[in-house]
């Protein structure tokens, strides 16, 4: 066990972290957010059919949600490879 596999480990643990603190809050608006989209979907069906066609608010703040949720996956992604490498390496 080397420095490197130290700086490896601790780098990675450090990212998976950050990686999940910045997933957290964005996937958590995102599931409301979808939530309430298929509940105005079952509404504007029960009232007899959509009353607009173009993009909502919700619809673009579910995007941006689920683009934040995907970046933070991602950080957390590169740390556990981090952490993965610091056990391959000798």
């Amino acid at each position: 066990m080397g420095p490197i596999n130290l700086l490896l480990w601790v780098g990675g643990v450090a990212l998976m972290a950050i990686g999940y603190s910045r997933a957290r809050g964005p996937w958590a608006r995102y599931q409301e957010l979808k939530s309430q989209a298929e509940n105005v979907a079952r509404y504007e069906a029960w009232r007899g059919g959509l009353r607009e066609t173009g993009k909502t608010g919700a619809q673009v703040a579910m995007e941006l949600s689920r683009r934040q949720a995907q970046v933070g996956a991602a950080i957390a992604i590169a740390g556990l490879v981090c952490v993965f490498v610091g056990f391959l390496i000798r």
